[in-house]
Parts: structure tokens; C-alpha cells; sequence
């Protein structure tokens, strides 16, 4: 395969590389993805429990759905998508950073330390009041709602839900490390959900090679340089390891 032999030399040699992954990458890990036909939102309403709206009208039910998802997200771990990103991390240096739509918190698990969480991370709480975070208990002592170890007040999931802007800083620093990035990385995303969909456009528009792992068709595929329809961890050992 032609694109792959050049991605493979392009991701050699590349000192400026942004990766942006979505729920495809955990998928290998047992973590189910949003969209697709098994996904989350085929059998939960997002409108129930992942808006403000929805944490207004019943903060227990919204607290016990994601107290649910805290467990079985502790019960999985790092697969070999997610420690061959570490790897490429190492090789890279710097330049590199990994922007994730994730919040199950398997990459810094993993390893990585150049990390961007667009949207929060499920083993965390924030207050409602003082807005400061704090790591939940283990999930076989958690009992939701928590209570900010600060000053006592009740704490809410420290993820972003639709309707809400990302945490202060993050996707800034996202979109300058794709707009500078000579190699762009994008691994199990739909490309379906702004502002992060824009990400691999943007690094494609700057001059970037764009690099796209996805077993399916999505909205970023025509800007690709070269498609990977594969799953995370092959694709990721297609050009890695092959």
C-alpha cells in the first residue's frame, strides 16, 4: 500500500504531530462509543443525561448514569492503540500533542503526559459552587452525589455536556498544536462533533499530511491524505509497527 509506506516515512519524520481521538480508540477496551449502531445513545436519551437541562430536573438520576459509566470505565483498561500513542509521544518529543473527546482517562492511564481532555474526565467531580475539582472516590466506596472536599457543597460530573463550552484553555491549545502540526493524526472519531471535528480540517487547510483511522466513512475522510479503514489498534499498528 502506497499511502501507507508514505504515512509510515511521514510519521517518521514528522517533529510537530497533533493526534485527536474519539470513542473508536476505547472501543478495544470494552468502552462502548456513542453513535454507531451498539453505541450509548441508541439506548440512553444524551437530552436525559448529558445536558445541563437534564442535571437540572434530576441531578440523582443524571448522578447514578454516570456513577454506572465510572465503574465500567475503571473495570477497563489501556489497550495497545492507546500505548502506542505513549510510544509515539516518546518519539516525537515536544512537538507532539494528544487531544482526546474521550473521558475515561485510559491515555493518561496509559501514559501519556502531552494531553489535552476536550471534554473532562469521568473519574473527576467539580463543585457546583467553588467550581474545584477533585477525583471521585474509588467506585466501590462512591456514592453519588459527592460533596466538594473544599467547601461542602454538592459537586457535579467534571465533564462537558452538550450545550456547554469546553474547560478554559484546552481547545486553544488544540487548535494552535493542529494548525502548526506538519503530521495530523486523527484515530475513531466521527468527526461529527464540534469544535474538536474541525481540528483535522484545520490541520489539512495548514499544510499538515492528515492521517485518518476509522473503519467507517465520516465527514473528515475527503481531507485525509491517507485512510486507515481499520479499527484503532491496527491501524495504529499498521503504522507503527508495519
Amino acid at each position: 500500500m502506497e499511502h501507507l509506506a508514505t504515512a509510515q516515512a511521514r510519521l517518521r519524520s514528522a517533529r510537530r504531530v497533533a493526534v485527536l481521538t474519539g470513542a473508536g480508540i476505547s472501543k478495544p477496551s470494552g468502552i462502548p462509543t456513542f453513535r454507531d449502531a451498539a453505541g450509548l445513545w441508541k439506548d440512553f436519551d444524551p437530552e436525559e443525561y448529558a445536558t445541563p437541562q437534564a442535571y437540572a430536573r434530576n441531578p440523582q438520576k443524571v448522578w447514578e448514569w454516570y456513577a454506572w459509566r465510572y465503574r465500567k470505565v475503571q473495570e477497563a483498561q489501556p489497550n495497545p492503540a492507546h500505548e502506542l500513542l505513549v510510544r509515539l509521544e516518546g518519539q516525537v518529543g515536544e512537538g507532539f500533542l494528544l487531544v482526546t473527546q474521550n473521558v475515561d482517562g485510559l491515555h493518561r492511564r496509559a501514559g501519556s503526559r502531552r494531553l489535552v481532555e476536550l471534554h473532562g474526565n469521568i473519574a473527576q467531580g467539580r463543585c457546583e459552587r467553588c467550581e474545584y475539582r477533585f477525583a471521585l472516590p474509588a467506585p466501590e466506596d462512591f456514592v453519588p452525589p459527592p460533596l466538594c472536599p473544599a467547601c461542602g457543597f454538592r459537586a457535579r460530573p467534571d465533564v462537558v455536556w452538550f450545550g456547554e463550552i469546553l474547560p478554559e484553555g484546552a481547545f486553544e491549545r488544540a487548535w494552535q498544536a493542529f494548525a502548526l502540526a506538519e503530521l495530523a493524526l486523527v484515530i475513531g472519531t466521527s468527526a461529527e462533533v464540534e469544535p474538536a471535528a474541525s481540528l483535522g480540517r484545520l490541520a489539512a487547510e495548514s499544510g499538515a499530511y492528515l492521517i485518518e483511522i476509522n473503519p467507517e466513512p465520516t465527514l473528515l475522510s475527503r481531507w485525509a491524505d491517507c485512510v486507515l479503514r481499520m479499527g484503532a489498534v491496527e491501524g495504529m499498528q499498521a503504522l507503527l509497527e508495519g
